[in-house]
């Protein structure tokens, strides 16, 4: 059944870029630098060949099955059974994100902005606004989306002006000193499983006004996550050296530093700012995601039932998975880079080559 609601390529386009370059502007710095220290500015590049992986692989599935998510086409590929339990570890996945996600929100407020305050109450309140977008649609994410993300550009451009003042390329050096292998570590570990969000297009394409342009639209969201991550890193490089790779937000220590050096001060508002607008735009989408994929594995007809169980479910999987911040940081630096390049490129390049294996076979056949 082809999906009602729909959404513009431009909304497609911010929705991708927001989703992968929201919260990771303050945190991937740092888990990129843990491998390659002064090279991280390197590792940036490699890492956006994941993203263009995901954007192919996700692009030539839904034109082969059109209207479709990767959740009902995965049954037609590996066959119902198969394809069933495929689609019931997007789901256990999308569960477990979107826990970490809401923890790793509520966490990052409650250590720079409320400290005293109990950490449901931080999951609680951003579970609700997007479990009453999700239920709105996904049309009302993607405008959300489409007037929340200039805004956050627009306070944060000029920080990264002001670090060119801060800035010592001498930090960068030694280029490659340690080897290619560090780079390529931070590349296609902490980079690339962040990169390979752009998976969520399995899911948004059938949502598509316009499913011819969905291809250039998402490498043009593609460069634009390269060019933003490049300069947050290099410029977090430049001003913190090898501070960059020991701190769980880099770039939030590096708007501390100018606030004090420059003119400007308690810049980490802004931080706060860029932050919930980030967590709002992909708590949402993954929320949307999971709720779709929970109504097309079970066949339940309209997937709003299922918003206010799942947002409660949420909530309760933010509190239940990690029992402190320590746990957190080791999940994001040790754990999900690995989990993320199976699930979010290997899984979706093993269905195209399946059913590339398949046609050829009926082809011959017939």
């Amino acid at each position: 059944m082809q999906p009602t609601e729909k959404i513009t390529v431009n909304q497609l386009g911010i929705i991708l870029f927001s989703f992968v370059a929201s919260t990771i502007v303050l945190t991937l710095p740092g888990l990129i630098a843990m491998y390659a220290k002064q090279d991280a500015w390197i590792s940036v590049f490699p890492s956006t060949l994941t993203g263009f992986l995901s954007i192919w692989v996700m692009v030539l599935l839904s034109k082969r099955y059109p209207g479709l998510t990767i959740i009902q086409y995965s049954q037609k590929i590996l066959g119902k059974w198969l394809g069933t339990c495929l689609g019931l570890y997007y789901i256990y996945f999308w569960f477990m994100s979107l826990s970490v996600m809401t923890i790793q929100h509520t966490y990052f407020i409650k250590a720079l902005l409320l400290p005293r305050s109990p950490s449901i109450i931080g999951s609680l309140t951003l579970l609700i606004l997007c479990g009453l977008a999700v239920y709105m649609g996904i049309e009302v994410i993607a405008r959300c989306t489409e007037f929340l993300t200039p805004m956050k550009l627009f306070f944060l451009l000029p920080l990264l002006i002001l670090t060119i003042g801060e800035a010592d390329s001498e930090q960068l050096k030694p280029i490659l000193g340690d080897g290619i292998l560090p780079v390529l570590q931070g590349a296609f570990l902490p980079g690339g499983a962040f990169m390979n969000q752009l998976f969520i297009l399995g899911w948004l394409l059938p949502y598509l006004n316009q499913p011819k342009k969905a291809y250039k639209v998402s490498l043009l969201a593609l460069l634009g996550i390269f060019i933003f991550v490049f300069i947050v890193v290099i410029s977090a490089i430049m001003i913190l050296g090898s501070l960059t790779g020991q701190l769980n937000y880099s770039y939030l220590s590096v708007m501390q530093y100018i606030g004090i050096e420059g003119s400007f001060e308690r810049l980490e508002a802004i931080a706060v700012m860029i932050w919930v607008i980030g967590s709002f735009s992909k708590v949402s989408v993954s929320l949307f995601i999971l709720c779709i994929s929970i109504s097309q594995i079970f066949r339940i007809q309209n997937y709003r039932d299922l918003v206010a169980p799942i947002t409660l479910l949420s909530l309760i999987g933010s509190v239940w998975v990690f029992k402190n911040g320590a746990e957190l940081q080791t999940y994001l630096t040790l754990i999900y880079p690995s989990a993320g390049l199976v699930t979010q490129s290997l899984i979706p390049l093993l269905l195209l080559m399946i059913d590339s294996l398949r046609g050829k076979v009926n082809r011959s056949l017939h």
